[in-house]
């Protein structure tokens, strides 16, 4: 599988995942979650995924560098629900 070549534009919505082999770059309004793994194999293919995923980093530290950040992020708000299905 080849890292498809995909618009990401960090913190820009709820929605957007890109997947590089298994590792997956989930964007979100406050935060960039990166989980899974790539090997970066030394072969075309490595390189490929080594240059995508440098392109994804570059792009979110050029958008964490151009605005304001606070020191530390509060933790989220999680509330319990109960199940309806019970």
């Amino acid at each position: 599988m080849t890292a498809k070549k995909k618009t990401f534009v960090p913190y820009a919505n709820e929605a957007d995942v890109l997947q590089i082999e298994n590792l997956m770059i989930e964007n979100r309004l406050d935060r960039i979650t990166i989980s899974g793994d790539v090997d970066l194999t030394a072969d075309q293919q490595g390189l490929a995924h080594a240059r995508r995923l440098q392109e994804v980093i570059a792009a979110v530290v050029e958008k964490l560098e151009g605005q304001a950040l606070p020191e530390r992020l509060p933790a989220p708000d999680v509330k319990n629900v109960a199940n309806p299905f019970n």
